[in-house]
Formats: C-alpha cells, sequence, structure tokens
C-alpha cells in the first residue's frame, strides 16, 4: 500500500470523515465541490445503514407527522464515497489509516472525527442482566434509547392507542418523546428527576406554563421524582412491564423511554491517543492534539464546552470545510440553522453563522515537497504545515470562535387531545430560549406573563446586551431579539418593554 510520503504533493489529499450524521454530512457537502475539481478524494465512513438524516426532525417521524424520506439530507454528491453500515474500530495514527469492522484499511492525509454522541443509560437496576453486557443491545425488551433512527423506527413499531409508555427524563428530547407518543394515543407518564420540566432552558414560571401544555395533550408529569428500577417479568429475555420510582411506586409500563441526555462519543480518539476532556479538545481550527486529525460536532471540544447542538455543529463543519478546501465554498449568508439534534425534538430552526471569508481571502501556507510529511491543512494556495496559523489580526482566516444559538421547539396537540379544548391548549406551543435567562445582581429583566393567552416572555439584559430570554407562546417577538443575540449587538435605544412587543423593538 502506498504511504504517505511516496505520494506526490500534485496527487488528490485524502480526506477521510468518521461519521455519517448531521456534522460529517455537512463537511462532506462543503468539501464536494473541491472532491469534483479533483484536489480532494473525499471519503465518509458512517456506523448508520439509513441515508444520513435530519436527527432534529425524529420526534416528527416518531409522532408520525413526517416519514423518514422527508428528514433525509441531501446526498454529498458525485465527488464523494460514502461508506454506510460501516463501523471505524481504530485509528491507526503511525501509518494514517482508519480500520474498519470488515476489515477495510482506509488511509487519510486528514482525517475528520465526527463520530457524535451516545446517549446516556441511567443506573436502574434490572436495567442489564448481572454480569452481561452493559450496551443498548441487551436491554429488556420494551425499553429504547432515542437517540437514531432505528430507535425511532423500533418506538414508532411498538406503540400501539393505549400503550402504557413511561418516559425517564423531562429535558427537551423527553418533553418531545413525550409528546410524540401521546399524539400516537399512548398513555404517556414523564418522570423527571429535576424541579421542573427543561431545566437547562426554562425558569420555573415558563415550565409551569409548559407542563400545564403537556397535561392537556394528556401526558402525566412526575418532577422531583428519581427512577429506580425497572421491574421485568424474569425470563431469559426480560420484559419491562413497570419503572420502579425511588419511594417505592411503580409505574406500569409496555415500553420505557430512556431520555437521560448524552455524552460525547469518544472512545475511537482515547484509543489513538488524542487529547480528551469531556470531549475530544480542538483549537480554533478544530484541530486535535494531531495536527492530521480534527473533530466536530458533538464529540468535539472547544474552548472547554461540548455544544451538543445541530447549529454548532453546522458551524464547526463550514469552517473546516474553509480549512481542508484548496478552493473553500464561499459562506452563507446568516439564516436560520437546526438546533438540538441529541436533546432530540426542536423542531424549528434557530438563528447562527459562521465566520466571513470574502473572496479572495488567502490562507498561507507553502506546498510540502516531494517526500515531505503531509500533515496539515489545506490554505486557497496548497497544503498548510500544521504549524502554521494565522497572523494576529487576521480576520479573513476561518476560524472557529464558538456558537451562539437560539433553541426553538414547537408542541402541537393532538387531534381530539383529552382536556385540550377545556384548558384552552389546542393549538401548538411555541417555544425559544437563549442564553443565560438568570440574572445577576444589577442586570434589568422584562417579563410578561399571559396565562389566558398561553403566552410568557422574559429577557435578561445587562447594560446595553441581551443576556437570554424566554419565550412562550406568541414567538412574533424572536426574530429580532435573536438577531440582537445572536450577533451580540447593542440593543436599540427603546424602553426595554418594546423588547417583548412584536416588532422586538426594532
Amino acid at each position: 500500500m502506498e504511504s504517505n510520503r511516496e505520494r506526490s504533493p500534485r496527487q488528490r489529499r485524502r480526506v477521510v470523515i468518521v461519521g455519517g450524521g448531521m456534522a460529517g454530512t455537512r463537511l462532506a457537502q462543503q468539501l464536494a465541490v473541491s472532491a469534483g475539481e479533483d484536489s480532494l478524494d473525499v471519503t465518509i465512513i458512517g456506523e448508520e445503514p439509513h441515508p444520513a438524516y435530519n436527527r432534529v426532525l425524529l420526534a416528527e417521524v416518531l409522532a408520525g407527522r413526517y416519514a423518514p424520506e422527508v428528514i433525509a439530507l441531501p446526498g454529498a454528491g458525485d465527488g464523494v464515497r460514502r461508506l454506510s453500515g460501516v463501523r471505524v474500530v481504530r485509528v491507526d495514527r503511525p501509518t494514517a489509516e482508519v480500520l474498519c469492522d470488515d476489515g477495510r484499511r482506509v488511509p487519510y492525509d486528514a482525517l475528520v472525527l465526527a463520530t457524535g454522541s451516545n446517549p446516556v443509560l441511567p443506573p436502574l437496576r434490572g436495567l442489564f442482566e448481572p454480569g452481561g453486557r452493559d450496551d443498548l443491545h441487551a436491554l429488556p425488551d420494551g425499553v429504547h434509547a432515542f437517540r437514531t433512527m432505528d430507535d425511532c423506527l423500533a418506538l414508532g413499531a411498538a406503540v400501539r392507542p393505549g400503550t402504557r409508555a413511561v418516559v425517564i427524563g423531562g429535558g427537551l428530547l423527553g418533553v418531545s418523546a413525550a409528546r410524540a407518543l401521546a399524539q400516537r394515543g399512548a398513555q404517556v407518564v414523564l418522570a423527571h428527576q429535576g424541579e421542573h420540566l427543561m431545566e437547562r432552558q426554562l425558569d420555573p414560571g415558563a415550565s409551569r406554563l409548559l407542563r400545564r401544555h403537556m397535561a392537556a395533550l394528556g401526558v402525566e408529569i412526575h418532577t422531583e421524582c428519581r427512577a429506580r428500577g425497572l421491574r421485568t417479568d424474569g425470563q431469559a429475555v426480560p420484559t419491562v412491564h413497570a419503572v420502579e420510582l425511588a419511594d417505592g411506586y411503580a409505574l406500569e409500563a409496555d415500553l420505557v423511554v430512556l431520555a437521560c441526555g448524552v455524552r460525547p462519543r469518544v472512545g475511537l480518539a482515547r484509543a489513538a491517543g488524542l487529547e480528551v476532556a469531556r470531549g475530544i479538545v480542538v483549537d480554533d481550527e478544530l484541530r486535535t492534539s494531531d495536527p492530521r486529525v480534527f473533530a466536530i460536532g458533538d464529540c468535539a471540544e472547544h474552548d472547554g464546552v461540548v455544544y451538543g447542538l445541530a447549529g454548532a455543529a453546522q458551524e464547526q463543519a463550514d469552517v473546516l470545510a474553509r480549512l481542508l478546501s484548496p478552493t473553500p465554498p464561499l459562506p452563507e449568508p446568516r439564516g436560520p440553522r437546526p438546533l438540538d439534534p441529541h436533546e432530540g425534538s426542536a423542531l424549528e430552526p434557530a438563528q447562527g453563522s459562521a465566520p466571513d471569508l470574502a473572496p479572495g481571502d488567502r490562507v498561507v501556507g507553502d506546498r510540502p515537497a516531494e517526500g515531505a510529511p503531509t500533515s496539515g491543512s489545506w490554505g486557497r494556495d496548497g497544503w498548510a504545515q500544521p504549524g502554521h496559523r494565522a497572523a494576529p489580526g487576521d480576520e479573513t482566516a476561518p476560524r472557529y470562535h464558538g456558537t451562539r444559538t437560539l433553541t426553538r421547539l414547537t408542541l402541537t396537540a393532538a387531534p381530539g387531545s383529552a382536556g385540550a379544548s377545556a384548558s384552552g391548549t389546542d393549538g401548538p406551543l411555541d417555544l425559544a430560549a437563549f442564553g443565560t435567562p438568570t440574572p445577576a445582581p444589577g442586570d434589568d429583566v422584562i417579563h410578561l406573563t399571559d396565562a389566558t393567552r398561553n403566552t410568557y416572555r422574559k429577557v435578561v439584559v445587562r447594560g446595553d446586551r441581551l443576556l437570554g430570554g424566554i419565550l412562550l407562546g406568541d414567538l412574533g417577538t424572536v426574530g429580532a431579539l435573536a438577531r440582537a443575540w445572536e450577533g451580540d449587538e447593542p440593543l436599540p435605544v427603546t424602553p426595554l418593554l418594546h423588547l417583548l412587543t412584536n416588532d422586538g423593538g426594532s
């Protein structure tokens, strides 16, 4: 097999992307232009057998609103080779190859880890048999994670009108799963250990409104409630029949959905000796501790932050595409981006943007002489050496500086939901949350609530900057607020109350 040192620098550079989800597919799409110009040889290796899909919309598939093919992502193009249903089991850094479970060895000049995240499996008694395997394939019958298309399809096949379903976890993913199952006619109980639903995004007041809406959909909610174990039938292949709470009370269940969060998938990186903290540690070029290896999406940790958001993954993919491409794609204008694929549900776009790179801007770097190491990144004029960094003050160089993202969710009522009309919540409930909605001393808080119309608006302002906000119900103000938040722009000189009017004070 040809080694890197034997290759001519004029030959196509091999970019291998491990992970066929939203981040890896976005990067492959952006690199497809260069691949088509015979400059790059791009391979994307995905463990799931399905075509790439928008994970943010899985709850809509579970609810029956969309067919699976509706949420498929556009293909990367003819210039990109995609290996589906193939799992990478090892990264061999000395030979610059990845080893796959089918025996294949795929060489690379630049390797991108977009391995995503795994669902958190809570320490429930009875979740795994003593001495058995501790993985998703060893769960009792009737117990499901909610992370992949296979999870979604399995849940959809199991649920029937009247099915008793218990959702463990009341974050965004759990709320979305509970709503979707209720729309399918299941009798849903949501058990959440925290004090209120979606505590990462909502304050207690907003959460009360959300809880009221969920109850109108027929979802029974228990907060400050810890699940202790599962009760199964004791067969060789156990089947769940109840969830036992810490106080001994048992919730009868035909289905149990684990919605307890996710963790970055870092096993490949750790085994390869790359620096790993909570996620795979990357710099502003999305580069790991190995200059030939990059990481993006849920598995990446930048400046101490693991985002776990689709908007951040997309921005990272766009920045990396400009670094790896001889002719980087033009930056997209600011606009809607999908959100929160790993918390499962949100099904409305959010705001985000990538750093701008104007036509003609250059990232300087020399092509290596024949026989020189090929590690590094592409610039507009060639392969940049790994030690290359932009000059201080060079704002044209593509760099990732973090993501400011707004989370949106729409909860629609199932037709004929019990109690919906009586409570006045038969319409959808729109939700948006961003930034830090908890004020510090000296911050200004603008807060409007109308329980009869199911609206809740709260923003926190520090000086002339928007610090955070929560909006439920009518989201007429969200556009202007999102622009001010995403751009970290000074607020208009108007009374602060105008921030919550339908023009957002603009």
